[in-house]
């Protein structure tokens, strides 16, 4: 029984290491590397800033207007309704009154038109392409014939290959 386990283990042994002594390593000399280009979009940020002009009303507002207005219109609103009605009538009064003051005191306040500068500055999306190696095609020389493969990196002058043979029954 253990012979039988044995045979076949040993056949593939020898089997094993025929293969190993019928291949090899040599060197082959690469006649032409051709890169292999992809073209990819690149967006970028384009911005630019400018100096614009614009227009103010300038002046002064006078703030003590509207408080007075304010408090004379919650003394006058507090004089109507009863319970919560009285306290909704008083900040009705307020706001009247608040509106009222400003409206009377600022009237005409502003003293003029200003021209103040401003920058602004506006950018847009620019796509630009450009061209990025992505492999080499390799042609190399072995025994006098010319093999073609794509590799990740340029090889330089040569390039290992694994040199097979096989016997040919007839």
């Amino acid at each position: 029984m253990k012979r039988l386990i044995l045979v076949p283990l040993l056949a593939g042994v020898v089997l094993a290491a025929h293969a190993q002594a019928s291949s090899y390593v040599d060197n082959a000399r690469v006649v032409r590397v051709e890169p292999q280009y992809e073209r990819v979009n690149v967006p970028r940020q384009e911005c630019r800033s400018e100096w614009v002009t614009e227009t103010r009303r300038v002046g002064r507002r006078d703030a003590g207007a509207v408080v007075i207005g304010a408090v004379t219109g919650a003394v006058v609103g507090h004089q109507f309704g009863r319970g919560q009605g009285r306290e909704a009538a008083t900040a009705i009064g307020a706001v009247v009154g608040a509106l009222a003051g400003d409206n009377m005191a600022n009237r005409n306040r502003w003293d003029h038109h200003e021209q103040v500068p401003r920058e602004v500055t506006t950018c847009r999306t620019v796509d630009e392409v450009q061209s990025r190696v992505v492999a080499y095609q390799v042609t190399y020389e072995h025994e006098g014939r010319h093999f073609t493969t794509v590799m990740n990196e340029n090889p330089g002058p040569y390039v290992q290959v694994r040199v097979s043979v096989d016997l040919v029954t007839r």
